[in-house]
């Protein structure tokens, strides 16, 4: 497909990886593991960044892995960037359910929050803090109207996140991405994988997926960002007006203040860790 910033065809494959091997993606020849160390975060997108060679745009993708449970894969990355497919994680959802998940010996790994850890940038801010399973979010946003202030809370499942969460598409107004296209940026967003707003209303034909699209689209990328920890979070995430610099920055802050600890999955299914497809 297309990619939403770059503007070129970009294609993305995911294969294989043998147990504790992560989620490793690979361009140019370069394998990048996907953690935040190596993590560049923009505005409006998370790129992995390594030994000269970048890979934009990754946020939709991991978090449909680490949703759906998959503790190890190789996403080999053509063009530079993911492809943008409809603004949202509905795709690769469904191309992971389609070839399904498959158990590994090696036991699954949780990073555990110990303790609160909160970032802010003006206004904005976003924390972590212990819960006893789980990981949960609660994401607030506020945008002029006709987006105007919105939230969504939720207990991350893969089922909760396929209902709830992978239909919810990047957002934007109309007077910004003329602005970015001035400036040579997001030279593939079109209302074909973004939702678009004027001062009157949505301009995508068949509107809004959710009421509370802009939002749920937020918590997405959220998790996405998050994914990079390493290891599924057992915590609680909490936001306003967050994005993706922000949300990195809490992950860097929280290994820092030593408020993750790397623990072994006490209820995680007796196979362990899974891969995308056997390999």
């Amino acid at each position: 497909g297309l990619g939403v910033h770059n503007g070129k065809d970009t294609g993305v494959t995911i294969t294989p990886a043998s147990g504790d091997a992560g989620i490793v993606f690979i361009a140019d020849g370069q394998e990048i593991e996907a953690l935040w160390l190596n993590a560049q975060a923009l505005q409006r997108q998370t790129s992995l960044i390594a030994n000269g060679v970048a890979i934009a745009t990754i946020e939709h993708l991991t978090a449909t892995l680490m949703s759906l449970g998959v503790d190890n894969a190789m996403v080999h990355v053509t063009g530079g960037e993911v492809p943008a497919m409809d603004g949202s994680a509905r795709c690769f959802v469904e191309a992971i359910d389609e070839v399904g998940l498959v158990c590994l010996k090696q036991q699954k790994k949780i990073l555990r929050v110990v303790k609160p850890v909160r970032v802010s940038d003006g206004a904005a801010w976003a924390q972590l803090t212990p819960a006893p399973s789980g990981l949960s979010f609660d994401v607030e946003v506020t945008f002029r109207q006709p987006i105007g202030r919105q939230r969504h809370i939720l207990s991350l499942t893969s089922e909760t996140f396929r209902k709830e969460l992978a239909w919810a598409r990047s957002f934007g107004s109309l007077d910004e991405a003329e602005r970015l296209w001035s400036q040579g940026l997001a030279l593939g967003a079109s209302l074909e994988n973004s939702l678009v707003y004027d001062e009157k209303g949505v301009l995508n034909p068949h509107g809004e997926r959710y009421e509370n699209e802009c939002a749920r689209h937020k918590m997405l990328d959220a998790i996405g960002d998050l994914a990079l920890a390493g290891a599924p979070l057992v915590g609680a995430f909490r936001s306003y007006r967050s994005g993706h610099r922000l949300n990195v920055t809490l992950l860097k802050a929280a290994f820092d203040a030593g408020a993750l600890v790397l623990e072994k999955a006490r209820n995680s299914p007796a196979c362990g860790q899974m891969t995308a497809v056997s390999p």
